[in-house]
């Protein structure tokens, strides 16, 4: 069950107007039961084996941090820590990495000249399965650190790992922040019903005119059965950039969105990352609530920055590649989080305010070139693709020429206009969100964006792809 499908607009029709009566009826613990049951099915609409998944690690990390809360022995602390992150971990490393690291020593043992039968089993992906575990298992690092003390509201908790707004492609919460929203009523608002929706409204131009419209274009560009051109590397990179941003930060604000109108604030995920002037901005308005949790949980604990230059660059490198392991078990991940750490710590010596639009497009740059490994789905893929670019006999447009051709010439400069339109909002909304900023407005400039959008929606919509979003995948 994905937003941009009819399923999920009759399952919230239904679910939001119970979820309101049963809030002003009955008590706080049947809400959340409401919400805990709403967001399982939720879930399980993908495949509902997968739901004994996360009612483990939940069911572990609420017992564990009950435990934690009780216990004085540093010691003893440290074990039931140790214990929830070996369970939250293992369960995340052997369904999304088994298979990487079973392949990986193949291709080891391959190059010695001493291949093994070694197998795979095939393990299929669980949904979002890398987000409700980073949040699962910071609720319990955080009773450790004393930050936040251990609900004793087990259908609370599990509502708050659960919660299907945010469930499968985050934001990645804090209990800190999100779960404290759980224990009290909330009382309908018409304001806030409107500013979600405005963001719903938003959410889903980017991702079904932007996001799904550039996929096609992309999908063509990387086809590992196309001859690799450089013109077609470097538009495949710029077009996948523009598609993961505006089909993740398009989830994103539905996300919050939806939640809004529920009554619970969840963190801004996005802070228009395209016009940061280093790496170091652009990661800090990118993928917050990921960036902010390796920053806390990985970078932090390592030293930070207070342990010498040496020890420094090493700790970014770490917590980069670590991010790139985070979004897929690939060498290509792992590529995309080490130029990322690398390119960090190149630039730091230069950053600084002048010449800010010239930073801004050499940070936009970067981050398209890297999006190519991102994309990649091998590294042979990528090795023939980054090779066309240093071969002047591989620069011919033919590749590109043709997949815009494949894909509408007219349609294709309709999408650039309208992703200029959309470029020109985003840097009007600069670290806002598009409900603060649009509701800055008199009411007939509101209108006119509404129906704008819902237009576009209509009108360039891609609706033949099938509902779904990148960020599933990890």
């Amino acid at each position: 069950m994905v937003f941009n499908s009819l399923t999920f607009l009759l399952f919230f029709v239904v679910f939001i107007n119970l979820y309101w009566l049963i809030s002003r009826k009955l008590s706080l613990q049947f809400r959340n039961i409401f919400i805990l049951l709403s967001s399982y099915l939720f879930y399980g609409w993908w495949d509902w084996r997968f739901l004994g998944l996360i009612i483990i690690s939940t069911g572990a990390d609420y017992l564990i941090g009950m435990r934690i809360g009780k216990v004085k022995s540093v010691s003893t602390r440290k074990s039931l820590l140790a214990l929830s992150i070996f369970i939250n971990l293992g369960i995340l490393g052997f369904f999304k990495y088994f298979n990487f690291f079973i392949d990986s020593l193949n291709e080891l043992l391959l190059l010695f000249s001493a291949p093994i039968s070694t197998g795979t089993l095939n393990i299929i992906l669980p949904v979002g399965i890398s987000f409700y575990t980073f949040q699962s298992m910071s609720y319990t690092i955080d009773i450790f650190r004393n930050k936040i003390q251990p609900t004793r509201d087990p259908f609370a908790f599990f509502a708050f790992v659960a919660f299907f707004p945010q469930l499968v492609a985050g934001p990645i919460e804090r209990a800190g922040h999100l779960l404290p929203q759980f224990l009290k009523q909330h009382s309908f608002s018409y304001s806030r019903s409107v500013s979600g929706l405005q963001l719903v409204l938003w959410g889903l131009f980017k991702k079904i005119v932007i996001a799904d419209n550039f996929g096609v274009l992309v999908e063509q560009l990387f086809d590992p059965a196309q001859p690799a051109s450089a013109i077609a590397t470097l538009a495949g990179g710029l077009f996948f950039t523009l598609q993961i941003y505006a089909d993740f930060s398009g989830y994103s604000d539905i996300a919050i969105g939806i939640a809004r109108m529920l009554g619970f604030d969840l963190m801004q995920n996005f802070r228009t990352p395209f016009f940061s002037a280093s790496l170091q901005e652009f990661w800090q308005r990118w993928h917050i609530s990921l960036s902010t949790w390796f920053r806390d949980y990985v970078y932090i604990p390592l030293g930070g920055s207070h342990s010498g230059q040496i020890r420094f660059g090493i700790n970014i490198l770490i917590t980069f590649l670590l991010s790139g392991l985070w979004h897929g078990a690939a060498v290509t991940f792992l590529i995309w989080g080490a130029l990322h750490g690398v390119f960090y710590l190149v630039e730091r010596p230069i950053r600084g305010e002048r010449f800010r639009f010239l930073r801004i497009l050499i940070t936009f740059i970067l981050v398209c070139l890297f999006f190519i490994p991102f994309r990649t789905e091998t590294t042979t893929q990528l090795l023939q693709m980054t090779s066309a670019l240093f071969e002047t006999n591989r620069w011919g447009p033919e590749l590109l020429i043709k997949s815009i051709t494949s894909f509408s010439s007219t349609r294709f400069i309709t999408l650039m206009v309208v992703t200029l339109f959309f470029g020109m909002i985003e840097w009007r909304l600069q670290l806002n969100e598009f409900s603060s900023w649009i509701a800055k407005h008199k009411k007939p400039v509101r209108l006119f964006t509404y129906y704008a959008l819902l237009l576009l929606i209509l009108l360039l919509g891609n609706f033949d792809v099938k509902p779904n979003f990148i960020y599933f995948q990890f």
